[in-house]
């Protein structure tokens, strides 16, 4: 049997709670589960003690008996110190979007226009000095 250990939502709407279960991996999300191992209230603030509590025990008994964790419970475990932290590879998460890239083109072309003029405008003023005597 497959198990995993993840979350099953429950809260009203536009409300979420989920429990930290540990079920079988054909079981609906909402669905029928061995053992509620710990709550994760997403809506407290992230330094708050009681956003993540988790029975530490159990769960590494679970690990123990091959049950694989979701990515999100991953990190609430690595977080919590009960497991390595992972590599995680994701090369296109700090590459701004298209439109960014567009504004930020746009901005070079207006800087380097601006400092081409400058020049020019130094020149001529560099010219026009050399030329008056005091």
């Amino acid at each position: 049997m497959a198990m995993k250990i993840r979350l099953a939502r429950g809260g009203s709407n536009k409300r979420p709670y989920y429990a930290i279960v540990a079920s079988d991996s054909r079981m609906p999300r909402d669905g029928r589960f061995l053992e509620k191992l710990g709550t994760y209230n997403p809506l407290l603030p992230k330094d708050s003690e009681d956003r993540i509590k988790m029975d530490l025990e159990r769960v590494q008994y679970w690990l123990g008996q091959g049950a694989q964790p979701t990515d999100r419970v991953a990190r609430f475990l690595e977080a919590a110190g009960a497991r390595p932290k992972t590599e995680r590879a994701n090369p296109n998460k700090g590459e701004p979007g298209k439109a960014a890239k567009e504004r930020a083109a746009k901005r070079a072309e207006r800087a380097a226009a601006a400092v081409a003029t400058d020049e020019t405008a130094l020149d001529a003023s560099e010219a026009t000095s050399g030329t008056e005597s005091p």
